[in-house]
């Protein structure tokens, strides 16, 4: 599967955006998904993630109450829902996926960067203060 994240952009603090992950090659209904962000200098970090069956998420403290993952497979397409944008959420963003048989692992929400198999090449978020 190859993946496309779009919807990154210069914002000001306080500003709403949403980023998209648009899956090609298979349908992004058979995988479990997650956002990471990685800012300068630092190591990539989790942000949120949606189990293969849609029935469960997870967010990093840091963004809970804040971010939104929705994944839409009608549209082979996972989005993030950021709101009440800070600073400290300046990074580029990259959504992975991993590839889930069909058992009780589609209920599974991962949150290790190890754990994904695929990438995205990243879209760039900047908050301005």
């Amino acid at each position: 599967v190859q993946l496309v994240e779009s919807g990154g952009g210069l914002v000001q603090a306080g500003d709403y955006l949403r980023l998209s992950c648009a899956a090609s090659g298979r349908t992004i209904g058979t995988y479990a998904v997650g956002w990471f962000r990685q800012a300068p200098g630092k190591e990539r970090e989790f942000v949120a993630a949606v189990s293969r069956n849609g029935g469960n998420t997870d967010y990093a403290d840091s963004v809970k109450g804040r971010f939104t993952i929705f994944r839409d497979n009608a549209k082979d397409t996972v989005y993030l829902y950021l709101r009440s944008l800070k600073p400290e959420d300046t990074a580029v963003y990259y959504c992975a996926a991993k590839s889930v048989g069909a058992s009780f692992r589609m209920s599974i929400v991962r949150t290790r960067v190890d754990e994904y198999d695929y990438w995205g090449q990243g879209t760039k978020v900047t908050v301005s203060s």
